[in-house]
């Protein structure tokens, strides 16, 4: 069991486009994200996860998100300031039933007022679900 869960993980990273090369920020750690979700990312860029704390340009933030977190798009704009031209939010929640649980129309409410467009929408582990945002066409 433990095999086929590590199988998963292991293609994390190419299910959220994330590449060898690339610049990833993590923001809302907390001690309930999905610690294999995360090593697989590490594993597959070869290098750390970047903290809130970075001055990097960014390729893909990911922004682990909660109900009661406070205001989505407070954390967007945030998330999207150091974001390069091209790069890419995945909003990370919850899913229903767990504790936490983000309603997707929050989230859908939340993205065009950062000049964002929500693209699509995958399972990252057991109880999270991705949703992942591009900078809005102009």
């Amino acid at each position: 069991m433990v095999a086929a869960g590590d199988a998963d993980q292991n293609s994390v990273a190419e299910r959220l486009g994330i590449k060898p090369d690339m610049v990833v920020q993590e923001l809302g750690w907390d001690e309930d994200v999905d610690d294999g979700v995360r090593a697989a990312i590490e594993d597959h860029l070869g290098g750390e996860l970047l903290d809130e704390d970075a001055d990097e340009v960014i390729d893909v933030v990911l922004l682990w998100w909660r109900d009661g977190d406070g205001d989505l798009g407070d954390a967007l704009v945030d998330a999207r300031a150091p974001l390069d031209e091209n790069g890419v939010v995945w909003v990370l929640t919850p899913k229903t039933g767990q504790p936490g649980h983000v309603e997707p129309s929050d989230i859908a409410e939340a993205v065009p007022t950062v000049g964002m467009s929500q693209t699509s929408n995958l399972s990252v582990a057991p109880g999270w679900t991705g949703t992942r945002l591009v900078p809005r066409s102009k």
